[in-house]
């Protein structure tokens, strides 16, 4: 029987948040942070950049002031191939940038911490690495990283300091297909994709996942795809994802027969509404939100999550209560991140060729 559900839709007021728009001339494939000592005065974020006109693809760092908001190109990279996914993690003296292609190559950059310059950089793109796209990657620190594909490959690469190596994880053959990958501890991983399928591996256990969420709980949307997922550092036995539908689901370890949903049309709880009915993006446990209801708070409540949408919506979800909306756009948010150091602050990317820096109260 289908548990009823409602949810609260709310809008903050225009006046909570403030919000700066930055015009680009390059569609944005995605965006992230980059973390800084200097966070205080000028802080950095990453674009993964495509220009249709000449085909050509780059990543460029911008430092955000923060008084009168502004984006100033500080440093740039070219691409030999359009950006699938980008990862920032910082090392004890470097930052590390990670950018797969659509071509199936690896990008790793090494910036300075102080001056955001780019310093080196070092590819892997070799034929047997990935076939075609690869979809996700996440970093581990700064050692390793992971990438899946629409090949099926999953791959482990080394971060040296003069030439990247890899191990092949899994090799699905085609037959499937993994769209979104998120470390959870220095061993352990999730992946995500077709399906809404969800596949929880360990390294300590090799010869393939140890466990996986079949998608076959969502009537008649089995064919969805789970785009974006994150695991929250405190809570590693707990994963969300997001996809197709405005689906957005939550998978405990702990519980591992049925997700728990946090919105979706297409979610069994036919009481349930959704804030969008479209692609979900990304999704990332919003800390921010999580600080303003430390009381509501339990170890098996799902901390609140924030998703954009390709119908254009930036909004913070809570398990079984209202959906914040951030920013509503009239076209699709692509990509965003959330700052871990000011958590308050949120930076995305519309479809538009626009960054949008929101600043929450």
């Amino acid at each position: 029987m289908a548990i009823e559900m409602e949810m609260e839709f709310e809008k903050e007021p225009s006046s909570s948040s403030k919000i700066y728009r930055f015009p680009q001339s390059k569609y944005i494939d995605a965006l992230r942070w980059i973390p800084s000592p200097s966070s205080a005065f000028d802080r950095f974020i990453s674009l993964a950049l495509h220009d249709p006109d000449t085909d050509s693809s780059s990543i460029e760092i911008h430092s955000l002031t923060n008084q009168n908001p502004s984006l100033q190109l500080e440093s740039s990279w070219t691409s030999s191939s359009r950006i699938s996914s980008l990862k920032v993690s910082q090392t004890p003296s470097k930052t590390l940038i990670a950018a797969s292609t659509y071509d199936g190559s690896l990008n790793l950059l090494l910036t300075n911490l102080l001056s955001a310059d780019i310093e080196s950089e070092n590819s892997i793109s070799e034929k047997g690495f990935h076939i075609g796209l690869i979809n996700g990657i996440d970093l581990n620190g700064g050692s390793e990283c992971v990438t899946v594909g629409e090949d099926g490959r999953v791959n482990l690469v080394n971060v040296g300091e003069s030439r990247l190596d890899y191990k092949r994880v899994f090799d699905g053959h085609g037959l499937v297909s993994y769209a979104a990958v998120k470390w959870a501890s220095p061993y352990e991983f999730a992946t995500g994709g077709l399906g809404f399928g969800l596949q929880w591996w360990d390294q300590r256990k090799p010869g393939g996942a140890v466990s996986q969420l079949k998608g076959d709980w969502v009537h008649g949307s089995t064919s969805g795809i789970v785009h974006s997922i994150d695991i929250h550092p405190s809570r590693k036995h707990v994963c969300v994802a997001g996809g197709s539908s405005g689906t957005i689901f939550a998978w405990d370890l702990r519980w591992q027969q049925q997700p728990i949903f946090l919105s979706g049309v297409g979610a069994p709880d036919e009481g349930m509404n959704s804030l969008s009915e479209s692609e979900i993006w990304e999704v990332q446990y919003d800390s921010y939100m999580h600080s303003q209801n430390v009381s509501n708070s339990s170890s098996t409540r799902v901390l609140p999550v924030m998703m954009c949408s390709e119908d254009g919506f930036l909004a913070s979800i809570e398990q079984g209560g209202k959906q914040i909306e951030v920013l509503g756009e009239t076209c699709s948010i692509n990509s965003f991140d959330i700052d871990l150091q000011n958590p308050s602050d949120v930076i995305c990317s519309l479809e538009l060729e626009s960054v949008v820096y929101v600043s929450r109260p």
